[in-house]
C-alpha cells in the first residue's frame, strides 16, 4: 500500500484524470449524437494498460510507457492511427491514439526520453 500512496502524486492524479476527460471531451466536441457508446469505446482505450502487468514495478513514475510497454510500442503506434482513420474502428482508434498521445505528454512533463525520430 505504501507504494501506491508513494504514485499517487499530484502529476500522476492529473494524468489518470486526463485519461478520462479527453475522450469524454472528444465525445462531447465530436460525437454529440452517441455520446455515450462514443464515450465509453474511447475510454476503452485505458485497457492497453493491462501490458503494466508484466512490468516490475507495476506502475513506476519514473518510467516511460511509450515504447516500453507492449502495446505502448513505437510500432503498434501507426497501427492506433490507421484505426482512428477507417470509420468503422475510428472510436476505438482515438481513444488508443488519445492514450498514447497523452502518455507520451507524461514522459515529456518527466523529462523522459521519448524517440522521435525513427531510422529505416
Amino acid at each position: 500500500m505504501d507504494t501506491l500512496i508513494g504514485v499517487l502524486t499530484p502529476a500522476f492524479i492529473l494524468h489518470l484524470f486526463l485519461h478520462v476527460a479527453v475522450p469524454l471531451l472528444v465525445a462531447a466536441l465530436f460525437f454529440r449524437k452517441d455520446f455515450r457508446h462514443a464515450t465509453l469505446v474511447m475510454l476503452a482505450g485505458i485497457l492497453i494498460d493491462i501490458d503494466h502487468v508484466a512490468a516490475s514495478p507495476i506502475v513506476d513514475p519514473d518510467r516511460c510507457s511509450v515504447g516500453y510497454h507492449l502495446l505502448h510500442s513505437y510500432w503498434l503506434i501507426p497501427v492506433y492511427v490507421a484505426l482512428a482513420l477507417y470509420p468503422k474502428t475510428r472510436l476505438i482508434g482515438l481513444g488508443l491514439v488519445i492514450h498514447i498521445l497523452l502518455d507520451t505528454a507524461e514522459c515529456v512533463r518527466a523529462g523522459n526520453a521519448v524517440l522521435v525520430s525513427f531510422s529505416f
